[in-house]
């Protein structure tokens, strides 16, 4: 390699960039380094469409979100057919709703380091499986703790796949769409979540509780079957120096059939980064502000989320509200989410990410005030939720694609994996903190009011990650910018 034909900018080395006209389809992106020709497999995937191939990884991404919101959903539903068979009240099925929560973020810790060794591909499928099998095995439980156990279990597959299934798309996806598709595949979990009230309507007065466990099983192994279609991060095989043929290959279908003649493939990431381990990296004096931030924000946010859905029907009943209000109110929390995580991912492509979260967490504090102000009719509470619900939604969705878009490479899945992990314990408290501050008395009001509280920490730590970092001069400006 001819060390004349590098350029060093900072600590970041880009190789120098000759790009030639398309010449009986031989691709472009190419760099000239000797007698080798190189190409950067992240501009090659910029420069191009979004090819059918991409769709495809796409629709799989999506399907496994999908079948996240359909657990997360499904269990509320059964919990009281479960409680009835089995004689028990409601608060011992405590552990059975709390124990995959547990298991979401130790799934979430645990798989991200593992993915940045040995691949996203594998991590995924692995996952996928095993979140399957655990959810069949509930059908087969006799008790309250052996269901604990298995839904802990199938919260570690859970929390595994979210944040693998994030990263290999984000590594597949071109800069200029990135924030947006990936918020098309966290639609999934809403669509899941609609799903599991639909197919818990249809199957549990038939029959019964375990009919759901078992479709919410059966169709996670099938699929993990499917994903052995799926690639491997192209820019984790360059990372890992895999064989220059099966990267040609992978790049060629994203291409459509266009001839890649590259002989060497490169990233941009930093010089000496792929030789960090990924906790060191995302802990490390360039990345490890921004990276308290994003576990600040993720975990405020998930408080109010996990609070607002675990409690909003008691609140507004307990305000006074009938039965039916207090339902129907409910279901307008979650109906705005398509529109507020399309339309987070839209602006967040063109303009600086971070400052568009951090005013959907600002408009999410205002709309919870409104809620708590709301109580003197039915139509303001309702207004007020439906706009909190797109607020909460897009802010909460984007910021995974915000922390996909801030980690390199070789510390990406366990970026976004240790953000959901320590997330996950912010919506542990919100679940839990709800039921304690109604207990203890307190009103709507006052509830809804302090839970604008967490929304507006978030965006402040949004924000403050862009303001140090821009005092710290152009060097640190890369922490919160998107990729070029």
């Amino acid at each position: 390699m001819n060390p004349q034909a590098i350029i060093n900018h900072g600590r970041r080395t880009v190789f120098s960039r000759t790009l030639r006209p398309f010449d009986h389809g031989v691709c472009m992106s190419t760099r000239d380094i000797g007698e080798q020709n190189v190409l950067n497999v992240e501009q090659f995937i910029d420069e191009r469409r979004f090819s059918p191939y991409q769709w495809l990884i796409l629709f799989f991404c999506f399907l496994i979100v999908a079948l996240d919101g359909f657990d997360t959903s499904a269990i509320g539903f059964v919990a009281p057919a479960i409680a009835k068979e089995w004689g028990v009240t409601k608060i011992a099925l405590g552990p059975v709703l709390s124990a995959a929560l547990v298991g979401l973020a130790i799934g979430a810790l645990l798989a991200g380091p593992v993915a940045d060794r040995i691949g996203r591909r594998k991590v995924l499928i692995g996952s996928v499986c095993f979140f399957g099998v655990w959810t069949i095995a509930c059908v087969f439980a006799t008790g309250v703790w052996q269901l604990s156990v298995f839904r802990f279990l199938t919260g570690i597959g859970l929390g595994a796949a979210l944040p693998n299934s994030t990263t290999l798309l984000s590594e597949y996806v071109p800069a200029r769409r990135r924030s947006l598709l990936l918020n098309v595949m966290f639609c999934g979990f809403t669509l899941g979540a609609s799903a599991g009230g639909v197919v818990s309507a249809a199957l549990i007065p038939d029959f019964g509780w375990r009919s759901i466990f078992l479709a919410g099983g059966i169709a996670p192994v099938l699929l993990a079957c499917a994903l052995v279609a799926l690639p491997e991060s192209v820019r984790f095989m360059v990372i890992k120096g895999w064989p220059d043929d099966r990267i040609r290959r992978v790049l060629r279908r994203i291409a459509s059939g266009e001839l890649v003649t590259a002989s060497k493939f490169s990233v941009s990431d930093r010089v000496g980064e792929k030789e960090t381990a990924p906790l060191a990296l995302i802990l490390s004096t360039r990345y490890r502000f921004g990276t308290l931030m994003l576990w600040l924000a993720y975990f405020m946010g998930l408080l109010v989320y996990y609070m607002l859905t675990s409690w909003m029907p008691t609140m507004i009943h307990d305000a006074g509200f009938t039965l039916r209000q207090a339902s129907l109110v409910s279901a307008l929390f979650p109906a705005g989410g398509v529109i507020g995580a399309l339309g987070c991912g839209w602006l967040m492509d063109r303009f600086n990410p971070w400052r568009v979260v951090a005013l959907a967490f600002l408009l999410l504090g205002a709309a919870v005030c409104a809620m708590g102000q709301g109580t003197a009719n039915v139509q303001s509470l309702a207004i007020a939720t439906f706009v909190a619900g797109v607020c909460m939604t897009g802010a909460q969705m984007s910021m995974l694609a915000l922390a996909a878009l801030f980690y390199p490479t070789h510390g990406r899945a366990s970026g976004v994996a240790w953000m959901l992990g320590i997330g996950r314990l912010g919506g542990i408290l919100g679940a839990l903190g709800g039921g304690a501050l109604s207990a203890a008395g307190y009103s709507m009001i006052a509830i809804l009011t302090s839970m604008a509280a967490p929304a507006f920490v978030a965006a402040m730590a949004l924000l403050f990650a862009v303001s140090v970092s821009n005092k710290q001069g152009s060097l640190q400006a890369a922490v919160v910018e998107p990729s070029p």
